[in-house]
C-alpha cells in the first residue's frame, strides 16, 4: 500500500482505515517509532506478559503439572535462589 498522510496539529497523524482494519489496530495501541535515516518505521509494541503466560501454561500442560505443582516448584526455586544469594 502506498498512501499519503498529513501531520496535523500537535504532530497527530491518522493511519488509513484500510491499514487499521487489516492489522486490527485499535485506539490507544502503542507503537515504537524507529527513524532509519529519514525513513520512519512504526512497530507495534506487543505486550510480553500475555505471551509469556500462554507459553508457561502450554509448558505446564505439556509436562502434565497441576497449578499446585507449579506453585510448589516456584516456591522451592525462590527459596533456593534466596539461599544461594543471601546464604539463608
Amino acid at each position: 500500500m502506498d498512501t499519503t498522510i498529513q501531520v496535523r496539529e500537535r504532530g497527530v497523524i491518522t493511519l488509513p482505515a484500510e491499514l487499521r482494519d487489516k492489522y486490527k489496530i485499535e485506539t490507544g495501541q502503542i507503537f515504537r517509532l524507529v527513524d532509519l535515516d529519514g525513513i520512519f518505521v512504526f512497530v507495534p509494541m506487543v505486550p510480553l506478559v500475555p505471551e509469556l503466560a500462554n507459553e508457561i501454561e502450554r509448558l505446564r500442560l505439556e509436562a502434565g503439572l497441576s497449578m499446585e505443582d507449579l506453585l510448589v516448584s516456584l516456591r522451592e526455586q525462590r527459596e533456593q535462589h534466596t539461599t544461594e544469594k543471601y546464604g539463608k
